[in-house]
């Protein structure tokens, strides 16, 4: 009677006898608790043996099975089926990706319930938490991040039932310009016909390891890869865009795609790179002179060419000898020699449109500062051989890579299932053979016999093996041994008592050290030059003249959202003072 009412309060629109059906008086119901990837307890309800309802933090969610018994339940938001993919991989669902109809957007304020559909189809395949409102989408002009996905049909959640498909409902009005667009987004996927209208995704994801997940880091991480890969996927609105589809109808969506990635490439090597720019980071040269440098209406989309990732278009160039590519740090590359004079490139004509080389030029630093995105850098711990006897119990073995909670998780785990908690104290854990070998030392093996909760886990991730994932924007995530190098910013003494600020390490967050300088170069009206780092192979520095700390901390911390934990060196900034 109680989650009844719960139900009736959250959601308003159903009526008495759909929720005696929905929440049945007589028959049973199960419920169960699951833990999302976070560790964070989530509760289900199953009825008839499918989860109906799960509650997060007090709040009341349906299922998809829920939804496809009720699909006008809430408001609904609809996407193209090849999205499904990215939605059950753990994406967040971003607004290029929404299919806009003629008749609008159903109206909804941020953090609203909503469901999201296919085009075709009503019964809704994914839930989710608007994160603005319409109003505020339309004004983006559907850029960025639209819903926050809490579960999508194939996850883990949806594994807890019976695996049953979702239901073809045909949408409430039957719309033909959506069905002509839909007939467009068909030609440009490569999908066989009546795709584009079917309820299920053309292949099944492997989602055993799948679960439902807080939508953090990770997600926000996948959610953006989400922008980048569907940006293709909206469709045109102007009549000269229409126009430009039809004139190449004659060529294949992914020739479309290669021509469109050359055109922009030697677009961007005439009229926006130059000597004075090299090495230039690979992520840069295409997120800011190749993106500049698309035509209108147009986006690129590296997975919709032929070569599928960028680093294998910039490999084919290379070995035209247009271009030689470098990975001066791990993981990283960049652009090292452009040989201008090629043919290739001195044969390129400017499309009409586009400033001309000078303007771009001199648009060239605003364009990157705008661009960059700060990398998500998740801390990661590897199971060391010491290790192995406390961690083998849970599956894993010397070198598995494990987050901070999934530690936390199996060390949990494993002192309740052996029962080592203290029965006196719950706050103290008894220390077994195990626990003695792998986290005391030898003096301590004899005087210690209990551990505090936060110091057994302290002292297993210290024992552990220190790793770090770092994920640049389009790019796949890199796993690297040890904790990432912060940027370092320094000092240093030169002839006639002058000072000069030096900052390292730049590449290991995605900054091209050239940009960098450039930039500060301007702000400060200071000579700016990079050079070789000591002691750091293929890596440079910036320096420039004065004590420029508050500068360049400006610049890291405010315009480019780097977390003040990766900058060392701030202290030294000098102290503001009466001048005599």
């Amino acid at each position: 009677r109680k989650l009844r009412s719960e139900v009736a309060a959250a959601f308003p629109t159903l009526s008495t006898e759909q929720l005696a059906e929905l929440v049945p008086n007589k028959e049973e119901l199960n419920v169960i608790k699951i833990y999302s990837h976070k560790g964070e307890a989530i509760t289900v309800y199953m009825n008839h043996r499918n989860p109906i309802l799960f509650e997060v933090e007090k709040v009341l969610y349906p299922t998809v099975y829920t939804l496809w018994v009720y699909p006008d339940l809430l408001p609904a938001f609809t996407t193209w089926p090849p999205v499904l993919q990215k939605l059950a991989g753990g994406a967040d669902l971003m607004l290029p990706g929404v299919v806009v109809p003629p008749s609008g957007l159903p109206q909804v304020q941020r953090g609203t319930l909503c469901a999201v559909t296919l085009l075709g189809n009503r019964a809704p395949v994914a839930v989710g938490v608007a994160t603005m409102s319409t109003e505020e989408m339309l004004a983006a002009g559907m850029k960025g991040k639209g819903f926050a996905v809490l579960h999508t049909y194939l996850d883990h959640l949806w594994e807890y039932g019976d695996k049953s498909s979702p239901p073809t409902l045909a949408p409430l009005v039957t719309d033909s310009a959506a069905e002509e667009s839909a007939g467009d987004e068909q030609e440009l996927q490569e999908k066989e016909p009546g795709s584009s209208c079917s309820p299920e995704p053309q292949q099944h994801l492997d989602i055993r390891n799948l679960s439902l997940k807080d939508r953090d880091t990770c997600a926000e991480l996948l959610g953006k890869e989400e922008l980048h890969e569907n940006r293709a996927a909206e469709p045109a609105e102007d009549a000269s865009t229409e126009h430009q589809h039809e004139a190449e109808d004659s060529r294949t969506p992914q020739e479309q795609m290669d021509a469109l990635f050359n055109q922009c490439f030697f677009h961007a090597l005439k009229c926006k790179v130059k000597k004075s720019d090299l090495p230039l980071l690979t992520s840069t040269f295409l997120g800011s002179h190749m993106v500049s440098c698309c035509p209108a209406g147009k986006q690129l989309d590296i997975k919709k060419s032929s070569y599928k990732k960028f680093s294998k278009f910039l490999q084919c160039m290379q070995q035209q000898r247009i271009l030689q590519v470098k990975e001066l740090s791990k993981g990283v590359e960049s652009i090292v020699d452009v040989d201008w004079r090629h043919p290739d490139i001195k044969a390129f004509a400017v499309p009409e449109g586009f400033s001309s080389a000078s303007a771009a030029q001199d648009s060239k630093s605003e364009d990157r500062e705008q661009v960059y995105h700060a990398p998500e850098i998740i801390p990661l711990y590897g199971v060391s051989t010491k290790m192995v006897p406390l961690f083998q119990e849970s599956g894993h073995r010397k070198g598995s890579v494990l987050s901070s909670s999934e530690v936390r998780n199996i060390i949990i785990n494993y002192v309740k299932n052996n029962e080592l908690v203290d029965e006196t104290n719950k706050n103290f854990v008894k220390v077994n053979a195990i626990l003695c070998d792998c986290l005391l030392d030898k003096s301590e093996q004899d005087e210690i016999s209990h551990l505090k909760w936060d110091e057994l886990l302290s002292r297993c991730l210290e024992r552990l093996q220190p790793l770090h994932q770092v994920t640049f924007p389009g790019q796949e995530p890199v796993v690297r041994k040890g904790n990432i190098e912060p940027i370092d910013i320094s000092i240093a003494q030169r002839s006639s008592n002058k000072k000069v600020t030096i900052i390292k390490n730049l590449e290991l967050y995605g900054l091209d050290p050239q940009c960098v300088a450039n930039t500060l170069q301007q702000k400060v009206q200071a000579s700016a030059t990079i050079s070789p780092a000591p002691g750091a192979k293929d890596r440079v520095q910036v320096q420039i003249q004065g004590n420029q700390i508050h500068h360049v901390a400006k610049m890291l911390l405010d315009e480019y959202q780097l977390p003040r934990k990766y900058i060392q060196g701030l202290e030294k900034a000098p102290k503001l003072g009466h001048k005599k």
